[in-house]
């Protein structure tokens, strides 16, 4: 059954390993709650108590709009193969873009992905797990590449203004800050 633990474990940090696909959820006091799925080998534990994870270009960019405004963050990982497993990560988080200081270090973590346009850092605060017996078993078969031939498509240039276009604002108006360091 379910446990919370205020660090991941080295069997929770394996699992995570593991695993091909996971959901964030953010929100701000006022805006719409934002639920993402994730792919494209983007995950990354540094520790017991930090995580980080590439983000590529996308139709929008709530995350990064409500990390900026309220640093609160759920990832949600769930076992689709093997022992049923949910694993949730609370924690508060913080966006770093191509153009802050830390960027290269963080990226350095992750393949290079055209289209990547922030690194999330998630302090880790809560760890629950939960047995996940309802979630169904599916077959991972293969990463979709559409994204990155897309972006490889487009080039710098291109991704840049499908930022300037699509990404400075989220559904409820909140700045980015994409493009801050143009």
């Amino acid at each position: 059954m379910g446990q919370r633990t205020s660090e991941l474990s080295e069997k929770q940090r394996e699992f995570i390993a593991e695993q091909k696909m996971f959901f964030v959820g953010t929100a701000t006091a006022d805006s719409r709650i934002n639920v993402s799925p994730k792919g494209m080998d983007s995950f990354r534990v540094l520790n017991a108590n930090r995580v980080i994870w590439l983000n590529v270009t996308g139709s929008g960019n709530e995350t990064s709009s409500h990390i900026q405004e309220d640093g609160r963050m759920t990832i949600l990982f769930c076992a689709f193969t093997g022992k049923p497993v949910i694993l949730r990560l609370y924690g508060q988080s913080r966006v770093i873009h191509p153009y802050d200081a830390e960027w290269e270090s963080l990226f350095a973590h992750f393949p290079s992905i055209p289209g990547a346009r922030q690194v999330f850092d998630m302090r880790v605060e809560l760890v629950q797990t939960s047995c996940g017996m309802g979630v169904p078993f599916y077959d991972y078969v293969e990463e979709r590449e559409q994204l990155t031939t897309w972006a490889t498509k487009q080039g710098e240039e291109g991704v840049h203004n499908y930022w300037r276009e699509k990404n400075q604002v989220s559904l409820d108006g909140k700045p980015t800050h994409i493009l801050d360091a143009e």
